[in-house]
């Protein structure tokens, strides 16, 4: 078995049990693709079993602290079928559900979807690539699952080395489904979605939008980055009485079109429109209109810390439109996906794009992505998706103008 040797003082993470070996920490030591590796400290005690990469920024990726344990087929076997059985108390509210997650289930780079009755897989990391034949079986013995459909065309796999791969791993059929997810059904295609075809991570707070809009009858929405009109029926669901949809894909707003059909709504509650978000929200702006409620569900800004600055004024910008669009005791339900922007900065952004628009809220929740997309307490990379719910108050100069009043 080859090793890894770190640097003195480098090992501190790992006695921390964060799955992550950056190239600047290791001293000596190099492998092929995936290979497994041991990880060892300065001093030569035992660190971790790990598949490295010789292309990435994170040289190695821990399977395992245990020095007993062998990484193989057995292996990887316990590992998905203690992820599977994790989910499996979940009682998750759909047909379409986070099977692996990740770092957070041991299996760092293995991205597992299933919907309905086929299996999505990413393999975004030299170590599951290696381990790719071993692991389908294992998936579809555990799950009696026939169908896997391979999605690793994730831009991550050309850090890793790694060619993207997209098609059929094990059986073939049609890659269209109808996801059933708590109240309302949505059209998906596991090859040409986002991700591994939708982002089953929001499932959780679309229902709460949903909520939100029955319990404070939210007459006008605006639904942002709309893609395939999961907030949108959401609203419908709870009542709004019309939702504009916005996104810069025009198959999306099809997509978002089918979804509101195959739901009964009528389409005359709905507008769409394939157009730019931030000019839309400007436009918007001059022309007066104003709106009960409004989610800002953004594309990725910032892929990693070093893009946070960058990505806080793009974040920043569009929620002080929303800001400026709500009317008095709107809701603004506003999202990052960016895992270079943590949770206190997400916070600070939105805050300050209220200071910028003359206005404050209420923080009524913070929301993360839904349970079966987990963190770890040594893995706080995981919380990549963060959310706030924003009740718009009066105008800053009006609240500083009643604060001097005397009673």
């Amino acid at each position: 078995m080859k090793t890894v040797q770190l640097k003195d003082g480098k090992e501190r993470s790992a006695l921390r049990r964060h799955p992550w070996i950056f190239d600047s920490a290791i001293a000596r030591g190099r492998a092929d693709p995936g290979e497994t590796v041991r990880v060892e400290a300065h001093s030569g005690k035992f660190l971790g079993w790990a598949a490295y990469s010789p292309s990435s920024k994170i040289r190695a990726r821990v399977w395992s602290f245990t020095e007993t344990q062998r990484i193989d087929a057995a292996f990887f076997h316990d590992s998905l079928a203690r992820a599977l059985a994790m989910r499996a108390r979940l009682g998750v509210a759909s047909n379409g559900v986070r099977l692996v997650h990740g770092e957070a289930d041991g299996l760092p780079g293995l991205i597992v979807d299933r919907y309905d009755d086929v299996l999505v897989a990413q393999f975004l990391s030299s170590g599951t690539e290696r381990w790719k034949a071993t692991l389908a079986d294992a998936l579809l013995e555990l799950t009696g699952a026939s169908l896997l459909y391979e999605r690793s065309d994730s831009g991550v796999r050309g850090l890793e080395g790694l060619t993207p791969q997209a098609g059929w791993l094990r059986g073939e059929g049609p890659t269209a489904r109808i996801l059933q997810e708590h109240e309302w059904r949505l059209h998906l295609d596991v090859a040409e979605g986002h991700k591994t075809g939708f982002y089953l991570d929001q499932r959780d707070n679309r229902h709460r939008f949903a909520q939100y809009t029955r319990q404070m009858g939210f007459g006008e929405v605006l639904n942002c980055y709309c893609y395939s009109g999961g907030f949108t029926v959401a609203a419908l669901h709870g009542g709004a009485r019309h939702v504009t949809s916005i996104d810069s894909s025009a198959p999306a707003i099809a997509l978002a079109q089918r979804n509101v059909a195959l739901n009964g709504f009528d389409p005359a509650r709905c507008t769409f429109m394939d157009a730019d978000v931030n000019a839309s929200l400007r436009q918007f702006i001059t022309a007066g209109k104003r709106f009960d409620a409004i989610v800002l569900d953004p594309p990725k800004f910032a892929p990693s810390a070093a893009h946070a600055d960058r990505a806080a004024r793009a974040y920043k910008d569009i929620n002080r439109l929303a800001f400026k669009l709500l009317n008095p005791g709107g809701v603004l339900f506003t999202y990052s996906c960016s895992g270079g922007i943590g949770t206190e900065l997400f916070h600070k952004i939105v805050a300050s794009a209220g200071t910028d628009a003359g206005v404050d809220g209420y923080i009524l929740e913070r929301l993360q992505g839904a349970p079966d997309h987990p963190m770890t307490l040594a893995f706080p990379e995981g919380e990549y998706l963060k959310g706030l719910v924003v009740m718009k108050t009066a105008p800053l100069r009006e609240a500083a103008e009643a604060a001097t009043i005397s009673p």
